[in-house]
């Protein structure tokens, strides 16, 4: 189990438990986190799960992969360092603390 904090866009936090195995884009979708919308459902086809990734973060996450890479051309103004589709994201203890930012919209 991680505790992982997603932060909308507005600056409101939603602090969550998430069970180890989930996708942190699964753990926002069980807890009704808004700014997630992931139309594809974690398919990784397309960029509604697009998240910032507190730079804390960044080299304690497997980095993306080129499919990942690929949807996030798609994904709301992304960040070449800390955007990432949280349906990419597989939930560990090692995730625990773990802050992401929405952006302002998904596309």
């Amino acid at each position: 189990m991680a505790r992982i904090t997603y932060i909308e866009f507005d600056g409101t936090p939603h602090e969550v438990e998430v069970a180890n195995g989930l996708t942190v884009m699964e753990g926002a979708r069980d807890n009704d986190i808004p700014g997630i919308e992931a139309d594809c459902g974690g398919a990784c086809a397309c960029s509604t799960c697009h998240v910032y990734v507190d730079p804390a973060w960044i080299d304690r996450l497997p980095p993306r992969d080129e499919m990942e890479a690929d949807m996030l051309d798609f994904a709301w103004q992304p960040d070449p360092v800390t955007s990432r589709l949280t349906c990419q994201l597989k939930v560990t203890d090692a995730l625990d603390g773990l802050v992401v930012r929405m952006p302002e919209k998904q596309i």
